[in-house]
C-alpha cells in the first residue's frame, strides 16, 4: 500500500518504507544462480527489509525454469580469508 512519502511497512505499520533493488545469489558451484533486480521493501522506521509474496513466487518460478530466464556472463569470483 502506498502513502504519499512512501509504501506503508507490513511489519510497524508506518509509511515511509521504500523499494530498493537488489542482487541475490542462490546455490553454489555449479548451480549458482544469481538473480538481479529483485525488489525488497525497506523500512527506515523498523529496520525490516522483507520480499512481498508476488516476488517469492516470481524468484521461485526463475529457480525452476531457470533455463528460459539466465543470460551467461562471466563473473570474477574472489574468497576472503
Amino acid at each position: 500500500m502506498n502513502t504519499e512519502d512512501g509504501l506503508i511497512c507490513d511489519v510497524c505499520g508506518k509509511g515511509n518504507a521504500r523499494i530498493r533493488r537488489i542482487t541475490r545469489a542462490y546455490g553454489t558451484g555449479d548451480d549458482l544462480l544469481l538473480i538481479e533486480n529483485i525488489p525488497v521493501i525497506s523500512c527506515p522506521d523498523c529496520g525490516e527489509c522483507y520480499l512481498t509474496a508476488e516476488t517469492l513466487h516470481q524468484i521461485d518460478q526463475i529457480k525452476r525454469e531457470r533455463q528460459r530466464f539466465v543470460v551467461e556472463r562471466f563473473v570474477e569470483v574472489a574468497r576472503l580469508g
